[in-house]
């Protein structure tokens, strides 16, 4: 009897898909509110009307909720106009974006533009955030979108332009020539993701250079910090990292107070260059710091003017004149900043943020590449919210994840070294309702065992951890880099009390390839899977068959007459290591992510875009796949898996490919001496249903 599946299921099956096919990349990302750009841009053309976003209206609402609610004084009088009604010949970007296009409005979101400046000195990132092709110019229509990461995935947001205006300025970010609004209208974007503008005041420069570029940050405290931090900067600098800094504030009274040399506390600025010169016989260590609203300069040693530039020869390095080539995108760059000492920085700064790219993100030609893994999580009071480990009775109820590290950083050592990013979700928004960043950290133990098993009260007693976050701090992300043996870890993200609720992501990184347990899968997948697997929590032939037809029929490019039983035994003979004759949870969740690969593959190779494979197209594909052939043994794989019209559809390919992959398993297994060649009894013919499919075939020669 075919299983019934509840109504949606196809729908939450497509939607776990599409973001395995890469939906949330930032070439493709998730449209914010289902609103489509394209579309709704065409429907105003086609209309002749200017777009307004019902989603985010231009009322008290969406300027915020307290110090820019209805009754502020700060709203009073405020009107929402378009760039259009504000200057005669508005423009989005004019002669590229530059650090002059981000002047601070009414709102305490330096932050956000000290990552807006840092990207105007990268083309290639800039544009991931701000799309090309958009202008006041032919085809305008009153709307625009920008993209932001997201908590592991890219999300497009579409807006009007009608933007706040009071006394006929805008009461927000705006261009120092008045007539360019690219920063406006992101600003408002990221407004509108957020919930309000109020949402975005106050906050910590990583997150812009995060939801900008998708990368990880790591924080430095500059009264501490390390005896190379110089060379770190520098390296940072050279593989694209954005950088910010800032000074603390100790009391209400210092936010933005200003020191005796002219460096303002509470806001942030971007670090854009480290550079060494010869001053006096000696090499003197500078860095290049950019003040995102360039109304108050620092006047120390170096400043602009200053007499240590009288003895420095080479007078194009001076202050405020400065170009210099952007590192990725190779373009010239004017920067209007200013140079202090290295001894300056580290005096005068509390905290410098690096935000270092992960790989999508980088150009092929960068030298550091980063491993990625990222799992989502949440804490719920009573189940999984357990509060950090000075409370015991609670502690093990937390989320565990396990990693395997396994890549020694140097021949001959043994330690391994990765960096742990826990980010708390969706906290600006929850602003509104009088919430706002829970105080967060991860505590990291060594654990040798089965997978799956989620650890006790009795183990986080008797054992102590190996490693853990720097602090537990009511930030939006908790980073730390640790470098520990090669082994099994368990990580435990927590609030530091118990019964704190969030949803939270946890990201690992590394330079090596590192590989984190099955165990450790995704919340909604695992909740998917107990949909479709049932009571027994396994899924048996006759399901899975079910689950990818279902999948299948939607994906109306591909041709396939449906997976038949056969086709499902052979992937339930792939993947099940226990011998169920079915697929538990970390067996399904490989298969998926395989069939996944097929299907790119598939497409890829499917040149023609017939939704079949032609047997030229078929070669290709199983290359790219890994199997190697020889002419005969591909020729029988024609023969075998063909259509009428020699053409192979989708459930015949990927029944290709599981076959040769089992046949390639079971002969490295039963090629105990690894010499290439296997001798086998009746017995193990008669129990190796490998060789049965691929009969007439000899295992030596397939390669991978």
């Amino acid at each position: 009897m075919e299983p019934i599946y509840a109504t949606g299921m196809a729908a939450k099956l497509r939607s776990q898909w599409d973001r395995d096919a890469g939906l949330g990349q930032n070439h493709n990302a998730v449209k914010l509110l289902g609103q489509d750009y394209e579309s709704l841009r065409s429907q105003c053309q086609q209309t002749r009307t200017l777009f307004e976003d019902p989603l985010f209206p231009t009322s008290a609402s969406s300027l915020g909720f307290n110090e820019l609610g209805p009754r502020s004084s700060k709203t009073h009088g405020v009107r929402w106009m378009r760039p259009t009604e504000i200057c005669m010949r508005p423009q989005f970007i004019m002669d590229g974006a530059t650090r002059t296009d981000i002047c601070q409005g009414s709102l305490g979101d330096c932050w956000l533009l000290a990552a807006i400046a840092s990207l105007t000195l990268n083309d290639d990132l800039l544009h991931r955030v701000v799309p090309h092709g958009q202008s006041f110019d032919g085809g305008y229509a009153g709307i625009f979108h920008f993209q932001f990461w997201q908590f592991g995935e890219w999300v497009d947001v579409v807006i009007d332009d009608r933007l706040p205006v009071k006394d006929g300025k805008l009461l927000f970010v705006h261009s120092a020539e008045g007539g360019e609004f690219w920063s406006a209208l992101l600003e408002k974007a990221y407004a509108k993701l957020n919930g309000c503008y109020e949402a975005l005041s106050g906050g910590s420069t990583s997150e812009g250079f995060e939801d900008f570029t998708g990368g990880v940050t790591e924080m430095y405290e500059l009264k501490k910090a390390p005896a190379d931090l110089f060379s770190i900067i520098g390296r940072a600098i050279e593989r694209g990292s954005l950088l910010g800094c800032s000074i603390d504030i100790t009391s209400k009274f210092d936010q933005e107070a200003v020191t005796f040399k002219k460096l303002v506390k509470g806001h942030a600025y971007s670090v854009t260059a480290v550079e060494e010169v010869v001053y006096r016989g000696n090499m003197t260590k500078l860095v290049r710091i950019r003040n995102p609203w360039g109304e108050v300069e620092w006047t120390g040693a170096w400043s602009d003017d200053s007499g240590e530039w009288i003895t420095i020869r080479d007078y194009q390095m001076r202050p405020h004149t400065h170009t210099h080539l952007s590192p990725l995108s190779g373009s010239l760059v004017l920067t209007l900043s200013v140079r202090m000492s290295f001894s300056d920085f580290l005096r005068e700064f509390s905290r410098l943020e690096i935000c270092n790219l992960t790989a999508d993100a980088l150009q092929a030609g960068q030298v550091k590449k980063w491993s990625t893994s990222l799992y989502q999580g949440e804490w719920r009071r009573g189940s999984t919210a357990g509060g950090c480990r000075n409370f015991p009775a609670t502690f093990w109820i937390n989320p565990q994840f396990k990693v395997t590290l396994k890549h020694p950083d140097s021949p001959g050592q043994s330690d391994c070294s990765f960096l742990v990013a826990l980010m708390q979700k969706d906290r600006r928004k929850k602003r509104r309702e009088g919430q706002d960043m829970e105080t967060i950290g991860f505590a990291i133990y060594e654990f040798v065992g089965k997978s799956g098993v989620h650890l006790k009260r009795d183990f986080f007693l008797t054992n102590a951890s190996s490693a853990r976050s720097e602090l537990f701090i009511n930030l939006r992300e908790v980073s730390s880099r640790f470098q520990l043996p090669a082994g099994e870890y368990i990580i435990v993200p927590s609030t530091f009390e118990p019964q704190k609720e969030a949803d939270f992501v946890l990201r690992v990184f590394s330079e090596k390839p590192q590989r984190l347990d099955e165990s450790q899968i995704d919340a909604g997948f695992k909740s998917l899977f107990r949909q479709l697997a049932g009571t027994d929590m396994e899924i048996s032939t006759t399901e899975l068959q079910t689950i990818l037809n279902r999948i299948i029929s939607k994906h109306k490019d591909l041709k396939t007459d449906g997976f038949g039983k056969e086709s499902c035994r052979s992937m339930i003979n792939l993947m099940d290591t226990d011998g169920s004759g079915k697929l538990g949870l970390t067996e399904f969740h490989v298969l998926w992510e395989k069939v996944k690969r097929y299907l790119q593959i598939f497409r890829d190779h499917d040149v023609d875009k017939s939704g079949t494979m032609s047997s030229y197209e078929m070669r290709r594909a199983l290359e790219a796949a890994g199997f190697k052939l020889n002419n005969h043994l591909f020729q029988l794989i024609i023969l075998r898996y063909t259509e009428e019209d020699l053409s192979v559809d989708f459930d015949n390919f990927v029944t290709c490919l599981v076959r040769l992959e089992t046949m390639f398993k079971t002969f490295k297994t039963l090629d105990t001496d690894a010499d290439g060649f296997i001798s086998l009894t009746f017995f193990q013919v008669s129990l190796t249903p490998t060789f049965q499919h691929t009969a007439n075939t000899h295992p030596k020669h397939v390669e991978r």
